[in-house]
């Protein structure tokens, strides 16, 4: 009798997951960064987001896209972590406790 190897065709964990952060319980009087990749009509859709948040949370305060660098297209996976990094420092520095980070489909 031979032996069969199987693979999983949803392949191997090659990048080691930490989890998401804990959601926010309430947006009153939080701050929320958005952030946009340029793509997918942000500039339509994070105005409408905002306007709706805002009338909900009175006290939100909100960091426009345009306060964050984007850079629209294709780059490498390090150019993304090194762009992933520099986000979360600004988003540090501006005070956020939570960024929406994409929105559309």
């Amino acid at each position: 009798m031979s032996k069969i190897e199987v693979v999983s065709p949803v392949g191997l964990e090659v990048v080691k997951r930490s989890g998401s952060a804990q959601r926010l319980g309430n947006l009153d009087g939080k701050t929320i960064g958005e952030v946009w990749n340029g793509v997918f009509k942000g500039d339509f859709t994070f105005p409408i987001i905002r306007k709706l948040l805002q009338q909900k949370y009175p006290r939100l305060r909100i960091i426009p896209y345009t306060e964050f660098p984007h850079t629209p297209g294709s780059d490498t996976p390090t150019q993304q972590r090194e762009h992933a990094r520099r986000i979360a420092a600004m988003a540090k520095e501006k005070g956020c406790d939570a960024v929406i980070s994409g929105n559309g489909a």
